[in-house]
Formats: C-alpha cells, sequence, structure tokens
C-alpha cells in the first residue's frame, strides 16, 4: 500500500529537547532520576524512561535526594518553589514556548488585566498557566463558552499552545465581539500549527488518515479530530497492533501523521505495518519494486554498491583503465563491515528502524555467514593484488571488526569511560570517512606502478568529505534511537544544528577541492562533474533541514544516490573520452 508520511510527523522542539535533557541525564548514570509527572503524554516513552531509570512522581515527599526533572507541560510557580526549597537538584525541560506563554499571563495579569486561556482545564500545560494568573483567569474550549465569562475592561487571551487553531481563530472572533479591547496573542505553536495545517492538505489526496500517538495526548487527539473534520476517514493508533488491516486493506493509499509525544521509532513500525498491507488496485510490479528497493537498504547492499560506485569512480578520476577488482574488493568489504558491525552493535537499531531490526533478527545465520564470505572474498582478491595489499585489507579487517567490541576488561570499565572504539564521541561518522577513503584511495596505491601521493591525497579527500557527509546526516537521522542507547554520535556531541553547519561547510570544501583538483595534481576533468554529487549532498542537508522529506527511504536514497551519480558521471566520462 502506498504511505504518505507528514514531514511534521513526530516530536515537536519542545519535546525533542525535554528528551535530550532527560536522556542525556540518564546516560551519565547518576541516580535516582525522577521526572514530576509523566514527561510527556506517550505511554511507551514512559516505560522507555523507566527501563532506564526515570521514574515519574507526582509527590516528592518520599524523596530524599537525586534529579527531579520538570516535565515539557511546565508547572504552577508555587510548585516550582515548592520543588526548589527541596533537597532535589531540579532540571527545568518546560518547552519554552509554553514558558513564553507564562510570563505573557504573568506581566498581564499584574497589571490588572483578566486572562482567558483557550483549552483543556484539565490539561498539564493548562493547569501550569493557571498558576501564572494570580486568581485572575477563565479558561473555555468553545466558542459558545465567550457568552459566560465576566465582563472586563482589561482583558487579555492566550491558548494553550497545542490548541486547534480554526477553534481558536472563532473564539477570538466572538470575543472580539464581546470585548472589543481585548488584547489577543497568537501562542498556538506553530509546529501545531503546521502540523494541523498538513493534515487539512492530504484530504482530497488519500483514502485515509492515521494518526499515531498517545490517547492522552491533547495534541493528536486534536490532529485525528482535524483529519476527520476534513473528511478523511481517520485511525488514531498508538502502536502499530492497533491498525485496522481489513478497513486500510480497502484503501489504495493512506497519510500517516504523528502527534508532537510520538518518538521516530512508532512512526516508522506503524508506517512499515502498513506498507505490508496490500491495497486494492495496488500493481504487484510496484509493490515488487518497493519491496526490493527495501531490502537493498535493509540488507546494506545499497550501501556497498555505493562504495564500488565511488571506487569505479576514483579509479576513472585517476586516469587508469578501468577494472572490476578495486570496486569490487571495496563492495565485499564495506558489505561485511556494515553488516557484522550491526550484530556487534544492535542496541540503536531497534529504535533507529524497526524494520531492519527485525529483519536482521530474522535472518541472523544468513546475513553472518554472508559477511563472512564477504571478508573471504575481499581477502582473497586482496592476495591476488599483492602481499602489501592483502596486509592492509587484513588490518582493515580487523580494524572494522573491532570498532563495536569492548576492548577494555570488564573489572576495569569503571575507571575508563570509553571501552569500545565507538564509545570515543563522534567516532563513528570520522572512522567510516577514514575506512571508505583508505580503501578506496590509498589501498590501491600500494600495488606496483601506482598513482603519485597528489593524485592520491586528492583522491582520499575527495571520498573523505562525501563520505563524512553521508555518515553524519545518517546519524541526524538516527540520533533519537542513538541517545536512547547513550552512543555520543556527532550529532548528540554537537548538536543538530552545528552538525549541520559542519555539513555543509565540508560539502563546500569537497566541491572546492574538486574544482581545484586538476590544476594542482593528476587528477582529470571529470573531477568537475563530480561537483554535481557535492550538490545533490548539499540538496541532501537542505531537504532535511527544511524538513521537506521525513527521514526514510526517499530521503536516504537521495544520499545514497550521490554516490551512484559519480560512478554514472565517470562512466560517461569514459565512454566519451
Amino acid at each position: 500500500m502506498k504511505v504518505k508520511l507528514a514531514r511534521t510527523a513526530g516530536f515537536c522542539m519542545g519535546v525533542h529537547r525535554a528528551m535530550d535533557m532527560v536522556l542525556t541525564e540518564a546516560n551519565r548514570g547518576k541516580r535516582p532520576i525522577f521526572t514530576y509527572g509523566p514527561l510527556i503524554h506517550n505511554e511507551q516513552v514512559i516505560d522507555l524512561l523507566k527501563s532506564k531509570g526515570v521514574v515519574p512522581v507526582k509527590d516528592i515527599s518520599g524523596i530524599k535526594q537525586g534529579t527531579l526533572i520538570i516535565r515539557a507541560h511546565g508547572i504552577p510557580p508555587q510548585e516550582r518553589d515548592f520543588l526548589r526549597a527541596s533537597n532535589l537538584r531540579i532540571i527545568d525541560a518546560t518547552c519554552p514556548r509554553v514558558a513564553k506563554v507564562q510570563g505573557i499571563i504573568r506581566s498581564h495579569t499584574r497589571k490588572g488585566y483578566t486572562a482567558v486561556i483557550v483549552g483543556d482545564c484539565n490539561h498539564p500545560e493548562v493547569i501550569g498557566l493557571m498558576g501564572y494568573a494570580n486568581g485572575n483567569v477563565n479558561v473555555i474550549n468553545r466558542p459558545e463558552e465567550v457568552a459566560d465569562l465576566p465582563k472586563a475592561e482589561k482583558l487579555f487571551v492566550v491558548a494553550q499552545t497545542t490548541q486547534d487553531a480554526e477553534n481558536y481563530r472563532e473564539i477570538q472572533e466572538a470575543i472580539r465581539k464581546k470585548v472589543p479591547g481585548a488584547k489577543i496573542f497568537d501562542t498556538i505553536c506553530d509546529a501545531t500549527h503546521t502540523r494541523q495545517e498538513e493534515v487539512r492538505s492530504f484530504a482530497g489526496h488519500v483514502d485515509g488518515m492515521v494518526v499515531v500517538g498517545g490517547y492522552h495526548s491533547g495534541n493528536t487527539r486534536r490532529l485525528a479530530l482535524v483529519a476527520e473534520a476534513s473528511g478523511l476517514p481517520t485511525f488514531h493508533v498508538e502502536t502499530e497492533d492497533e491498525l485496522d488491516k481489513t478497513l486500510l486493506a480497502d484503501m489504495e493509499s493512506v497519510a500517516v501523521t504523528a502527534g508532537a509525544s510520538t518518538p521516530n521509532w512508532m512512526i516508522k513500525k506503524v508506517v512499515q505495518k502498513i506498507e505490508g498491507i496490500r491495497g486494492r488496485k495496488e500493481n504487484p510490479l510496484d509493490r515488487w519494486i518497493r519491496k526490493a528497493f527495501r531490502l537493498l537498504f535493509m540488507s546494506n547492499v545499497m550501501v556497498a554498491l555505493g562504495g564500488f560506485s565511488l571506487s569505479y569512480a576514483a579509479t576513472i578520476l585517476s586516469g587508469k583503465k578501468p577494472d572490476w577488482i578495486h570496486p569490487s574488493l571495496v563492495l565485499l568489504y564495506l558489505y561485511a563491515m556494515y553488516v557484522l558491525n550491526r550484530f556487534l552493535d544492535k542496541g540503536a537499531s531497534a529504535y533507529n528502524d524497526p524494520g531492519m531490526a527485525s529483519f536482521y533478527r530474522r535472518n541472523r545465520f544468513l546475513l553472518i555467514c554472508s559477511g563472512m564470505v564477504a571478508i573471504a572474498g575481499a581477502l582473497g582478491m586482496a592476495y591476488h593484488l599483492g602481499p602489501p595489499v592483502f596486509l592492509a585489507m587484513a588490518v582493515l579487517c580487523v580494524l572494522g571488526i573491532i570498532y563495536s567490541i569492548p576492548l577494555v576488561p570488564p573489572r576495569l570499565r569503571h575507571f575508563w569511560r570509553f571501552t569500545k572504539i565507538k564509545d570515543i564521541p563522534g567516532s563513528k561518522t570520522l572512522s567510516e570517512a577514514i575506512a571508505w577513503a583508505m580503501v578506496i584511495a590509498l589501498v590501491p596505491q600500494l600495488e606496483p606502478n601506482s598513482a603519485g601521493a597528489p593524485e592520491t591525497v586528492f583522491i582520499f579527500l575527495l571520498v573523505f568529505t562525501m563520505v563524512y557527509v553521508r555518515s553524519a546526516l545518517f546519524d541526524i537521522f538516527q540520533a533519537q534511537g542513538d541517545l536512547i542507547v547513550g552512543a555520543e554520535t556527532l550529532p548528540i556531541t554537537l548538536g543538530e544544528k552545528r552538525t549541520l553547519w559542519l555539513l555543509k561547510t565540508v560539502t563546500l570544501a569537497g566541491a572546492m577541492l574538486a574544482l581545484i583538483a586538476p590544476a594542482l595534481s593528476p587528477v582529470n576533468a571529470l573531477s568537475f562533474l563530480l561537483l554535481l554529487c557535492y550538490a545533490l549532498l548539499m540538496l541532501s542537508l537542505l531537504t532535511y533541514e527544511k524538513r521537506w522529506l521525513y527521514p526514510g527511504t526517499r530521503l536516504g536514497a537521495m544520499v545514497e544516490g550521490s554516490f551512484f551519480l559519480a560512478g554514472l558521471l565517470s562512466l560517461f566520462w569514459h565512454l566519451v573520452t
């Protein structure tokens, strides 16, 4: 079945920030850790946090020590003062958008204004907002309730940040008629408004809408109501097991969105479950192509083929006669390393890509055997190319395998923070880029009659920059799962914004190298064509940053496409010249 995934699905900024704060604290290993009430309205996330030692509490009277985290919805100032008077270490994870509304209420009620909050009076965010009004507050949720508001010369209106934008607009109009001089603030979060508008945009383009998120989540429930009001058959589910396959099977295409407190791994599980349903009028060939394409990604054959293409491009770039030995060696090496490391380091895979994690569990024996065969094939080819190449490939294979294996004995691990090479912050991105560059650019130079040093350096740097951007961008896609298991990848160490800025810089640096390489080394003018590969990488960065595509198969294919484009451009260059 065709699935259209909303660009805005998943964690909003406030929830993302709160989760980052809690998981960072949990990964430090300092216990006990508590949240003052559930951090967000999602039972699966709460259960996950409990498994990491983070416990929600309503009353702190029996707690003598530890860290207490104020949830994203915020709390009344009286409760905040009470918490700060305790012996607990307090971390405030209140969403900045909510804090802004709290400030508006406090400032205007001190000036004698009467507050009107549009929202659910029982919602934790609204309860917290009411505390800032010093009792001079009214809470309404429907336009009809405006008539019951008391008359006040000085009145101001704010909305719960996850309120329905259309409902708030109608209430604003009613209040302006009753109190023409009322101050009205647009406090609905941009993410909330954008999600609701995107849901409305699906009407007429899909047969149904699936909304993923907690049943107690106000913004998720409102998304479902918006979808229903748009005329779409709507299914609100918390997990993929709640999907109605019978009703969905009668549809040709389905849109999927998710509440602001729904994690990526839950969205991916639902999407993959829906894609597995055969919809009406579905073309069997299209279905087979999608499954085959997905299989190439899950099995890591796609990334290995990308390495093959990049190796072929390096051969043509150096002016050598093309052969299939080096690209095939690269393909086998990369396939083996990615497959075997997934089994050696499987911590975050269940969160980053549940479908792939399930695929590896089901095909464990076959994949491990194919990985070992690939290593044997790579070493066999290397032996054929000479002892120096064989020795270099043997070292690279050993380094690739021990990357995810603990190197510090269990008795000594409490003395040293990093027990594996992968534990070093940012090492994953750097290690991948260096490994690709070495096997593609340096290993061929160990053969007789190899290219000169300037040419090798430029090819090494071109490969390094392209792979570094690819690896780090995939780390950004997988940051949520990596943070859960405590992996310190580049985006977690630097933050997403800084990482994107770094990747743009590296992409531009690589493009500049491609531009000047023919003038400073024996590299041929194919280097100019490779600027298109860097353009595609930059487009991938912008596509993620602007949320033009949700991180998934299509965006992943765009990133990997830069390597395939390098191979195609090289083949074109070889045929023409």
